[in-house]
């Protein structure tokens, strides 16, 4: 069971790695953390259910996260360069 433990946070930190260049342990070992908080918060030792919570911990974590920062916004120029999207003008027209 410890390497379906492993599996994630292994291959997250190999994601970041090849992204970032480096290698950041508080990273890694954090989802260690979120599966134990979750193991002691729905008492089961079920570590299927563990691994399936974790990700939609995160994956909830990480849209609020991008909602509060306004990412979309603040990287509107980026996408418009990338994928050379046209955006209309916002203001108080109706969209259908």
């Amino acid at each position: 069971m410890l390497q379906l433990c492993l599996i994630t946070p292994l291959l997250g930190s190999l994601k970041n790695y090849v992204k970032y260049k480096r290698f950041n342990f508080l990273v890694f070992i954090r989802t260690f953390y979120i599966y134990a908080l979750i193991q002691s918060i729905i008492q089961t030792n079920n570590i299927y259910l563990i691994l399936i919570l974790e990700r939609w911990f995160f994956f909830g974590f990480k849209v609020i996260r991008s909602i509060y920062r306004n990412d979309y916004m603040r990287n509107r120029i980026k996408y418009e360069t990338k994928y050379k999207l046209i955006y209309s003008i916002q203001g108080n027209q109706e969209y259908r």
